[in-house]
């Protein structure tokens, strides 16, 4: 696996508090990688010692094969960053606010006008002619995306880029990240679980300053496995005789006719699938189902 991030046994501490506890991952490259924590896990910590603004305790983090060091920012050329809350120059516009990041980038003139114009058009502010001081929340996220994409890095790292956001500038942000995976790895911090889901490939759990979940989603719904078994019966009656026969604890009822019943391995599911033949019940349909993220994590911090 082409790792484009890798971080081995990271510690930190802010005085008694220890914030990180030796955590380990890789970010293989063009993936959708989600950080996931509650606020406070250690997030914002990881990142910025990723982008050598804070001296780890412990441990080695390698950006595209070379160290991360504490104070320089040689391996910052492959990272793109956007913060949870970008500032700007309030009386700039937004095509002048990418010409001087570019020019801090180190970009020539023509690189500077051939990014500037395509960012501007990727996030939707092509045609936007204001000063960035008269911009919505979600139109400074935005730019600030393009602003993190100028150099053309081969990673994104976002921290909580969805998190103040209404339903439609969430959206516009996690499309945004999509269309770009093709091109730049994409690391992104968040507690909203439901954004993971969207458009990660895989995904680590941040707890008490510890990695306590990690890998792609496929695989780590597979490791749990299912939730339960959702059936529909053709009758009431049905639907009764078999409810007697389960305790009520496992059973959540959804309608006149169907029911959840909650498993937690497939040996109780081999005994509900029992209890029908049993009972010489046989239901209109049976499926399992599949755990969520917000499943996985309530799971992984409980």
């Amino acid at each position: 696996m082409n790792e484009v991030l890798s971080i081995q046994n990271l510690h930190k501490s802010f005085g008694a508090a220890k914030v990180l506890q030796g955590i380990s991952l890789g970010v293989p490259a063009g993936s959708v990688y989600g950080f996931l924590g509650e606020n406070g896990a250690g997030k914002t910590t990881t990142m910025k010692i990723i982008l050598g603004l804070l001296q780890g305790d412990r441990g080695q983090i390698h950006v595209c094969g070379e160290k991360v060091r504490f104070g320089h920012t040689t391996t910052n050329r492959f990272l793109g960053y956007l913060p949870d809350v970008p500032q700007f120059y309030p009386y700039m516009r937004g095509r002048e606010y990418l010409k001087f990041s570019g020019e801090a980038a180190g970009l020539s003139h023509s690189q500077i006008h051939q990014r500037s114009g395509e960012l501007l058009e990727l996030v939707g502010l092509g045609t936007v002619k204001k000063k960035i001081g008269a911009y919505s929340r979600g139109m400074k996220q935005r730019l600030g995306m393009a602003q993190a994409l100028i150099h053309q890095p081969a990673v994104l790292i976002c921290d909580e880029p969805t998190s103040a956001l209404d339903p439609t500038g969430r959206q516009e942000i996690l499309d945004i990240l999509r269309a770009i995976r093709a091109t730049t790895t994409v690391i992104f911090s968040t507690h909203i679980l439901g954004d993971v889901e969207r458009i990660c490939d895989r995904a680590a759990v941040l707890h008490q300053g510890r990695i306590v979940l990690e890998g792609s989603l496929g695989d780590l719904k597979a490791r749990q496995g299912s939730q339960g078994l959702r059936l529909e019966f053709a009758s009431r009656e049905d639907l009764t005789r078999f409810c007697e026969r389960v305790l009520d604890e496992f059973i959540e009822l959804i309608s006149q006719t169907s029911v959840i019943v909650r498993t937690t391995d497939i040996r109780q599911e081999h005994q509900v699938i029992g209890m029908l033949a049993d009972a010489t019940i046989v239901p209109l349909s049976l499926e399992a189902i599949s755990p969520t993220i917000e499943s996985l994590f309530l799971e992984a911090v409980r």
